[in-house]
Parts: structure tokens; C-alpha cells; sequence
């Protein structure tokens, strides 16, 4: 669709002096694009006038009109399709962003939709009164940034280079005012808050506190792994049963049942065999042998007589060195050579291959690992199915350190869950008078940094916020191919946030 204008005679005002004129010196015509039209793609062809700046103190001579919502300088697009690709950018980025513009028949670059999300301006945001910190990798295990937000909008405030003490304490002097700062454990960020906002306090999150303490717990159960269950057969002797015979049918020999009870039922009631055959939909020969046989099991092949064979002199002398556990058949051949046979090894072997497919060999349940003890003992009791609790049970009642851990774990749970950080003290004092050097060095971290765990375990503000944050910049990294520097994914996390 294409749509043709011209502007009015009028006055129009100097882009630097804001001195109006209405001097023509010219007039060009300006392409734009616009937002389609139902399926139709917009062109504007707009032509305006260059008019002469009267102002002689002005160092512009001429200047382009300007039409309010329409056009802007150097402008290709009108500003609603210029809105849509920066809304497309903000989503997508480059390439995809590119593919999914071609549908809204506005053909673009991806540099060009890339250069359209750096010119948007940043959130405006005011220094918050609860800051949330943590890190997040750019390139996992190589280079890190920090993430800093606010924890009462859970908006985004600042993406920035390294995760040292230095960085954050720098933005925190740029941005004083904040009162409250949430952290993980890392000794750099409780560092920087501590240089770059002396009067906030620091709270530790209860989340990383528990996976400090799982840790621990860890390290304590490894020193312990004697007192986990063992197998219950080693694997130089597992034992072996053969069990009888299955007693249920199987699909076929139950439609075999069926359609020989059916045909005779049919049979005595003076039915014929074409009428039987067209009655059921199967062929006159099957309804034939159907009547012949007076039991399923003559179908079944019950009354078949086998082929004579040259091992059926020896099949009794087969069953008994069977149930004597002698199961070799290259053993059995030649012990029957030497009672007379003649046969091949072959046959041996396919006499003997049901017996085979019916040996169960019974392995025991493997022992639990260290980790699995580990997740038992942290674990919330009501959250164990009834054989981990067995087994669990089992463990600490073989291990006395196991079970004193055990108990200062569901001890330090009850302090977290209900936020009674005041009864800390008691707890790391019950810790050291048990034999546990893991909970030990847990402890020591613990009064390293004691007036922000205690604050932790007291106060309602954690990094939850942070931590969902982090996932949403992973999904923001993940969608430009983990290839975006710190600049591009920044502006695309405070954008998408806000919007």
C-alpha cells in the first residue's frame, strides 16, 4: 500500500534557534516506512519543504520541517514502526528478531535491530532501600558478573563486570542511601558492601546457609562411609532361582480357547462349518480343525507328538546334573560322549536353552551412596518415602556421629524455617561439643560472618528475588547463543524487566 502527502504552507521552527520561518528553499520527497495494514505493507511518500532560518546569529542556513508523530530526523520509518522494531529487538535481539520482522513485512538487518536496542534509554530507577547482589557467568567457570536489584520491585538495576569486592563497592558509593543489602555467603560481596555502604546492613540468605550446612554434612558423612549399609550379596556369588513356570496365558492361547469354546457351542446348536466360518469371519479349514480337536490343548499342540531325537536316552541324566548346578554345556557334551552319544552339541545346547531364559539371577539392592545419605539427613523427615526412613534409620542407629549430625540438622531447619536466629548461639555450641569436624569448619563460617546470619535468620529479606533474576538473565544469554557481551545483555535485561 502506498500512500502519497505533501505538508502545508505554514511556519515551522529551526531545529537549534527555535526561530520559526516560512522561507521555502526547497522541497524532496522523504520515503517512510509504516506499520502494516492488515497483510499490506505501508510505504509513505511524503514530500516537505527546506526552509531558510531567518535568524542571522543562528549557524544554521537552511533546515527540514519536521511533521509532529509522523517524521524525525534522518528517519527511514515512522515512529510506530520504529516502536515496533525496538519492541522486537527488546524481545529477540538480532537474528531472530530479524526473521520474525521479515513477517511484519519490515525487512531489516540484525545490526540494524541490534543499534535500535543500544540507542533506547535505561529504566529510570531510584536508589532502593533493599539491594539484592549475587553473581551470574557470562562464560561459565571463566567470567563473571554481578547483578544488583531491588529487592522490594524485583526490577533490575545495574549488570556489572566481575564479581570483586572493589566493583560493588564503587557502585555503592556512586549510589548512597541504601539501607539494607542482601548476599549470598561470598566473602568478596559481604567485603565491598562492608567498604562501600558501612551504614547498610547485611543479610544472609537462608537458602545458602542450608547449602552450606549440606555441605557439611557431606563432608561428615564421608568420613563415615563405613557405617553405610553394604550389599547384600557380594558379586562373586549372587544367588540364582528358577522359578516354575508361568500359569498365565498368553494372547494367543487365550484366542485359541475362545474360538474352539465358541465353534463347538456353535456346533450344538446345529450350526454348519460355512455358517460358523461366515458367522465368526474366519476361514473354513480353521473351523475344521476347531471341530476335530476335542480339547484346546490338542490346538495347542498338546497331543503332538515329537520327533524321536538322539538325546532322549540321556535328557534324565541332563535334568540331574542340571539340579546339580552343572550347567555347561560344553561339560555336558563331552560327559555324554562318554556315556555313548553321538549327537552334536548343538542339540545340548538347544534342550537346555529354556531352562536358561527361566534362571532369575537376584542381585541385592545396592548400598546407598554418599550423597543419598547426605539428601536423607537434609530432607524433611515427612518428605521420606517409607524405605528411605527404614534405611535412614538403619544408618544412624549403626553411626552415632551420623545421628548427632542428623540432629543438628533438624535443629539449625527449625531455626531457618521459623526464623529464631537468636537461638543460633545455643546451636553452635551444641555443634562443637559433638565429634564433627565438618560442622565444626560450618560453624566457624557461621561466626566469621555472624551479625549478617543472624540477620538472615531473623529477617523476612532473602535473595529470592536475586536468584529468580539470574535465571531470567540465563534464558536472556541462552536466547542471543551465549555470544552477547555484558553491554548487549545488560541493556536487554533492564529492558525486559520493564516492559
Amino acid at each position: 500500500m502506498r500512500i502519497v502527502a505533501r505538508t502545508l504552507d505554514g511556519t515551522a521552527s529551526c531545529p537549534d534557534c527555535e526561530c520559526p520561518s516560512a522561507r521555502v528553499h526547497s522541497c524532496y520527497e522523504r520515503r517512510l516506512a509504516d506499520t502494516p495494514v492488515g497483510d499490506q505493507p505501508v510505504r509513505i511518500r511524503l514530500t516537505v519543504r527546506r526552509l531558510y532560518c531567518d535568524n542571522t546569529r543562528c549557524g544554521r542556513r537552511t533546515f527540514v520541517e519536521q511533521v509532529a508523530g509522523l517524521t524525525f530526523r534522518y528517519g527511514r520509518r515512522t515512529p510506530a514502526a520504529r516502536r515496533v522494531l525496538e519492541a522486537v529487538a527488546v524481545a529477540l535481539a538480532g537474528r531472530a528478531g530479524a526473521r520474525l520482522a521479515v513477517s511484519l513485512h519490515d525487512a531489516v538487518s540484525r545490526t540494524t535491530l541490534l543499534r535500535l536496542l543500544m540507542a533506547l534509554p535505561d529504566p529510570f530507577w531510584e536508589v532502593p532501600k533493599v539491594l539484592g547482589v549475587d553473581d551470574f557467568a557470562t562464560r561459565r567457570g571463566q567470567h563473571y558478573g554481578t547483578v544488583l536489584i531491588d529487592c522490594e520491585s524485583r526490577k533490575p538495576l545495574a549488570l556489572l563486570p566481575g564479581r570483586d569486592a572493589e566493583t560493588l563497592a564503587t557502585w555503592l558509593r556512586e549510589h548512597p542511601g541504601i539501607e539494607v543489602i542482601c548476599r549470598d555467603r561470598a566473602g568478596s560481596y559481604a567485603e565491598g558492601a562492608r567498604i562501600g555502604a558501612p551504614q547498610a546492613v547485611q543479610v544472609a540468605d537462608r537458602f545458602h546457609l542450608w547449602q552450606n550446612l549440606g555441605t557439611a554434612v557431606e563432608q561428615c558423612v564421608r568420613r563415615h562411609t563405613g557405617c553405610l549399609p553394604s550389599p547384600i550379596s557380594g558379586p562373586g556369588d549372587p544367588p540364582e532361582i528358577e522359578p516354575p513356570l508361568a500359569t498365565e496365558m498368553s494372547p494367543i492361547e487365550a484366542r485359541i480357547r475362545e474360538r474352539h469354546a465358541i465353534v463347538h457351542a456353535l456346533l450344538h446348536q446345529g450350526h454348519g462349518i460355512r455358517e460358523i466360518a461366515r458367522e465368526l469371519h474366519i476361514g473354513g479349514n480353521t473351523v475344521r480343525r476347531c471341530a476335530r480337536a476335542a480339547t484346546p490343548e490338542e490346538l495347542l499342540g498338546g497331543r503332538r507328538q515329537s520327533r524321536p531325537s538322539q538325546l532322549d536316552l540321556y535328557k534324565s541324566h541332563l535334568d540331574n546334573r542340571w539340579a546339580e548346578g552343572i550347567t555347561n554345556a560344553v561339560q555336558l557334551h563331552s560327559e555324554l560322549q562318554g556315556l555313548g552319544y553321538r549327537g552334536s552339541y548343538q542339540i545340548i545346547s538347544h534342550y537346555l536353552r529354556p531352562r536358561r531364559r527361566r534362571r532369575i539371577r537376584v542381585v541385592g539392592p545396592a548400598p546407598p551412596g554418599l550423597r543419598q545419605v547426605t539428601g536423607w539427613i537434609m530432607r524433611h523427615p515427612d518428605r521420606l518415602s517409607e524405605s528411605e526412613g527404614k534405611q535412614l534409620a538403619e544408618t544412624l542407629t549403626r553411626c552415632p556421629e551420623l545421628a548427632a549430625a542428623h540432629r543438628l540438622v533438624r535443629s539449625f531447619a527449625a531455626i531457618l524455617t521459623t526464623r529464631t536466629g537468636q537461638h543460633l548461639k545455643d546451636w553452635v555450641v551444641s555443634t562443637r561439643a559433638e565429634e564433627l569436624p565438618g560442622l565444626h569448619s560450618f560453624a566457624t563460617g557461621l561466626e566469621k560472618d555472624w551479625d549478617a546470619v543472624v540477620r538472615g535468620l531473623t529477617s523476612h529479606w532473602n535473595s529470592g528475588p536475586v536468584e529468580g533474576r539470574v535465571n531470567h538473565i540465563k534464558m536472556v544469554k541462552r536466547q542471543m547463543f551465549g555470544r552477547a557481551k555484558l553491554p548487549l545483555l545488560r541493556k536487554r535485561v533492564l529492558l525486559t524487566a520493564a516492559r
